[in-house]
C-alpha cells in the first residue's frame, strides 16, 4: 500500500486516523507527527526489534522437497541476472551455500523506503537469507501494516520466493473470529514471472478472498502456539493460488503454507522468535 489520497472510511480520531484504503486499514498521521518511527512505534504485533527466523521448503509435484542456492561467482553478475540466478537443491543434499533459513527483523524508522516513496506508510522489515554456513550474502527490505484493525505483511520475495508475489499475502482483519471474511485485490506486473513457474505479458489482477476458519493450538519448534487459521485464495487470468496462514497476536504469522500457481508448494515455519526488550 502507498499513501492514502482520499478520506475513505475513518475509524478513530487521535494523532492518526485509520483509513480504509482499497481493502486495508492503514494509518494516516496528523501533519504534526513527523517521527520517522511513527508507523512502527504503535504496532501491536510486529514490534520494533523483534526477530523471527523461519525454516522453509519447496515441494514439487512429485512430493520431493528442495531449498535453493545462488551459483558461484554471482557477485560478478549484473543486477538483472542476479534476480533469477538461483537453482534448486534437494533437501537431502544441501551445500554450505544453500539458503537454509529466512530471518525477519522489524526495523526502526523508514530506512531508505521513504527516500524512494515519500508517502510510504508501512513498518519497514528486513528479510535476510541465511546460508547453511551462516553467511548472509543478500537481503531485502519491505513492509508490514500493523494496527488494531488488521495485520498485512509482504512475504520474502527474493530468488525462489519471487513466486510468492502471485500468492495471497499474509493478511488478517478484525474481528478475529471464525467466519470473518474479507476481500482485497492487487495488480502484479510481468517482471514477477519466471519460466520455472509462469510468465505473462503486461499486468494481471489478483483478486483475493480471505476467511478465518479456525482458532487452535499448533506445535512448532518454539512450542505450542495458539493461532488463528486464515484460508485465502488468489484468482487471476493466469490461474489460482492458495495460502493457509497461522497467526498469533503476540508473534505474528508463525506458519505459511502456500499452493503456488503451478500447484507446487512452499511452506515456511517459525523456528526462533526473539522479542526485543524495550525500555
Amino acid at each position: 500500500m502507498t499513501g492514502c489520497q482520499s478520506p475513505g472510511k475513518t475509524v478513530e480520531k487521535r494523532d492518526n486516523e485509520l483509513i480504509f484504503d482499497e481493502g486495508i486499514y492503514v494509518e494516516k498521521f496528523d501533519s504534526t507527527n513527523i517521527s520517522e518511527n511513527r508507523y512502527t512505534a504503535n504496532n501491536i504485533t510486529y514490534l520494533e526489534g523483534n526477530k523471527l527466523t523461519y525454516d522453509y521448503f519447496y515441494e514439487d509435484l512429485n512430493g520431493k522437497k528442495y531449498k535453493f542456492q545462488e551459483p558461484e561467482g554471482i557477485s560478478e553478475f549484473d543486477f538483472r541476472e542476479r534476480v533469477k540466478a538461483w537453482a534448486f537443491v534437494n533437501i537431502d543434499s544441501l551445500t554450505e551455500r544453500t539458503i537454509d533459513k529466512v530471518e525477519l527483523t522489524v526495523k526502526y524508522g523508514l530506512e531508505t523506503m521513504a527516500a524512494n516513496n515519500p508517502d510510504y506508510n508501512q513498518t519497514v522489515i528486513s528479510y535476510e537469507y541465511v546460508q547453511v554456513n551462516g553467511k548472509r550474502n543478500f537481503s531485502s527490505l519491505t513492509g508490514v501494516i500493523d494496527n488494531e484493525k488488521n495485520v498485512w505483511i509482504h512475504p520474502p520475495r527474493s530468488k525462489l520466493f519471487r513466486i510468492l508475489e502471485i500468492n495471497p499475502l499474509p493478511f488478517i482483519q478484525t474481528p478475529y473470529k471464525i467466519g470473518n471474511m474479507w476481500n482485497w485485490s492487487l495488480e502484479i506486473g510481468s517482471a514477477w514471472g519466471d519460466e520455472r513457474w509462469k510468465t505473462w505479458e503486461g499486468s494481471i489482477k489478483n483478486k483475493y478472498e480471505y476467511e478465518i476458519t479456525d482458532k487452535k493450538k499448533i506445535n512448532i519448534e518454539i512450542g505450542e502456539i495458539e493461532c488463528y487459521v486464515v484460508q485465502s485464495t488468489a484468482r487471476s487470468s493466469i490461474g489460482q493460488t492458495h495460502l493457509t496462514a497461522y497467526f498469533n497476536k503476540e508473534i505474528g504469522f508463525v506458519k505459511l503454507d502456500y499452493t503456488n500457481i503451478d500447484s507446487t508448494r512452499i511452506a515456511l515455519e517459525l523456528i526462533h522468535f526473539e522479542k526485543k526488550k524495550h525500555d
